[in-house]
């Protein structure tokens, strides 16, 4: 007998990938007019990005720049000697200010003497970031304590630190600054900004209705569901309401749309793949209020409800964007008016307000969470 289809699979199988195999390592693929498919490496479980090269008259612009690696710097070098036709990059464009996105981007426009295009929460957020502005020790334990952390495991959050910098290079002092629904010139084309939140403050997705083409940057991925989560910085944040939200930006482009997603397989689909999101996210919101709700009057913490919502063994790295997730889940309940937040000895408990009845979903098959990146 062959093997079931999976949840996953009946899902993928809904979707259309009109573009092929991924292009071989320091190797562009030509997936719509002007438009070039590359793909680099990551040292996490999500081990690939993909970036892109659109072609203009007098040059080339990078979206997107891949982490600050060894690896990258040699595989771009490979494709500048190969695949760029003696004309030169003049912009570079980052979707957001993970260090996958923009990782590189300090170096390729000091090696190219190219503009930075960034929206301004995203270039402001990355330049915190990297300087370690953003949240030290002391307010990243305050914040896992309040939300049930044990004192024990404080220290796994802590070993991230640092980290951003390592990832990504000294970024450009200057930049120019996207804004959602002002349209940019690329390859000759406009291309309007479409921003979204959640996943990161102010990201940049790129549309270009000519090319009925959608960079879609993390906000619309074909087969794992993008982190959103909840950090030390912005402890109250409700991220996932505001990336579900952000959705309604996205319904109004065409359902034919190519959508380039940064990691997986370009795809057409945009608009079924969306409602598979929200179909997943109100699962994972089911199961968590049925949870807490076991719990009675006691309510549950942030740290209880992580194993709830990733039932499987996760490493160091992924704990934390696990637990990031799972606050940004609490607080989308909290808004929805279906659990309240109480506080006892300083700990922040979630107490149900709907007697919920709600069978897990069917969705058996968890997809893979984005942890791969800040």
């Amino acid at each position: 007998m062959p093997d079931a289809i999976t949840d996953s699979q009946r899902l993928q199988a809904q979707l259309r990938y009109p573009c092929g195999d991924v292009p071989d390592p320091g190797v562009i693929k030509n997936v719509a007019p002007g438009i070039y498919w590359l793909r680099m490496p990551l040292p996490f479980q999500l081990n690939h990005i993909n970036l892109w090269l659109i072609e203009e008259k007098d040059g080339w612009t990078i979206v997107d720049t891949g982490i600050n690696t060894d690896a990258t710097r040699e595989l771009w070098e490979k494709i500048f000697a190969h695949h760029l036709g003696g004309k030169p990059v003049i912009r570079v464009v980052a979707t957001h200010l993970h260090p996958d996105h923009v990782g590189l981007a300090g170096w390729l426009c000091e090696r190219w003497n190219a503009p930075l295009l960034m929206t301004l929460g995203e270039y402001m957020s990355a330049v915190a970031a990297r300087n370690d502005f953003i949240e030290n020790e002391d307010l990243r334990a305050a914040h896992l304590l309040r939300n049930g952390v044990p004192a024990d495991s404080i220290p796994l959050f802590h070993r991230h630190k640092g980290g951003y910098a390592k990832g990504v290079a000294p970024l450009p002092p200057a930049f120019q600054r996207m804004i959602h629904a002002h349209p940019i010139t690329l390859g000759g084309h406009r291309w309007d900004v479409v921003v979204g939140r959640g996943h990161a403050p102010e990201h940049a997705s790129l549309w270009c209705p000519e090319l009925n083409v959608l960079i879609a940057g993390d906000q619309v991925l074909p087969k794992i569901s993008t982190n959103v989560g909840v950090w030390p910085n912005e402890p109250f944040a409700d991220a996932l309401t505001w990336f579900l939200d952000g959705f309604s930006r996205f319904r109004r482009l065409p359902a034919d749309a190519l959508v380039l997603p940064s990691h997986g397989f370009p795809f057409v689909g945009m608009h079924t793949r969306l409602d598979q999101l929200v179909a997943h996210h109100d699962a994972r919101l089911n199961e968590i209020t049925a949870a807490i709700a076991r719990t009675g009057s006691r309510g549950s913490t942030g740290w209880d409800m992580v194993p709830v919502l990733f039932p499987r063994h996760l490493d160091n790295n992924q704990v934390v964007f696990a637990f990031g997730e799972t606050l940004a889940h609490l607080h989308c309940l909290e808004t929805r008016a279906r659990v309240k937040r109480t506080v006892v000895d300083g700990v922040h408990r979630f107490v149900a307000l709907l007697d919920t009845s709600t069978s897990p979903s069917d969705d058996s098959e968890t997809e893979m969470m984005d942890t791969g990146t800040a």
